[in-house]
């Protein structure tokens, strides 16, 4: 009996200590996913500089949680990218067009000879992918439409390459508003500015969600627009 006694108090050992070294890994584990969500929320595009897909979230949903119906989400997606990365100018030239585009995003300032930038510092503003953008930020109702007429203007100016030419740009651009849309929920308003923005592509105007955006039904993953849309400055 005291030789199997012995035998098991080894094992009992090793239990103790198994189970006094699980505890604090297991928090150091927690701490680690912590630490790895919170580098995730910070990290940025390398190209741009702008937050990335989790960064964005995170602040967007900041801006709406403080604003309320006065935050605006604007989606942006670029015209023809395709033929500026694949045009002369290489993919220099579009990598040029996505950082210009980046910048008129990024800040609010306006010069005496014209609009330089757009979403100002306390907006949300990040790049999604590709040539994908997207925007949180608070303007009012009275301002809404001004405003987004501006961003429309600011992103179809031309951009210059480091080798001096010229690259035509155009983007199209849906927006959504919790006031409009009765939600503050980012991924409903996303989807419904995604919705808009599909609707208007190609018009070089942008487009303000309405309900109807809501219930789009979504066409190789992406929404579509439907008929009855209408662009900022028309008759709704």
């Amino acid at each position: 009996m005291a030789s199997t006694t012995r035998g098991q108090a080894p094992s009992g050992n090793r239990a103790l200590l198994i189970t006094s070294l699980a505890v604090p890994l297991t928090g150091w584990t927690v701490h680690a996913l912590s630490l790895h969500r919170k580098l995730a929320a910070a990290r940025r595009d390398p190209l741009t500089g702008l937050l990335g897909r989790d960064g964005y979230t995170t602040r967007a949903r900041q801006t709406l949680d403080r604003y309320g119906d006065s935050t605006l989400v604007v989606l942006v997606d670029l015209d023809h990218f395709k033929q500026s990365n694949d045009g002369p100018g290489g993919h220099a030239a579009g990598d040029r067009v996505l950082a210009a585009t980046a910048q008129r995003l990024t800040t609010w300032a306006a010069t005496a000879q014209r609009l330089t930038t757009w979403a100002g510092s306390r907006g949300a503003v990040g790049r999604l992918g590709g040539d994908e953008f997207a925007v949180a930020v608070r303007i009012g109702r009275a301002r809404r439409a001004i405003r987004l007429t501006q961003l429309t203007t600011l992103l179809a100016q031309p951009v210059q390459t480091d080798d001096g030419a010229l690259v035509d740009v155009a983007a199209s651009i849906g927006a959504a508003s919790p006031d409009v849309l009765g939600t503050t929920d980012l991924g409903l308003l996303q989807r419904a500015a995604d919705a808009a923005m599909y609707a208007g592509k190609h018009t070089r105007s942008a487009v303000l969600a309405g309900p109807q955006h809501t219930a789009v039904p979504s066409i190789n993953g992406r929404r579509a627009g439907r008929p009855g849309t209408h662009t900022l400055g028309q008759a709704a």
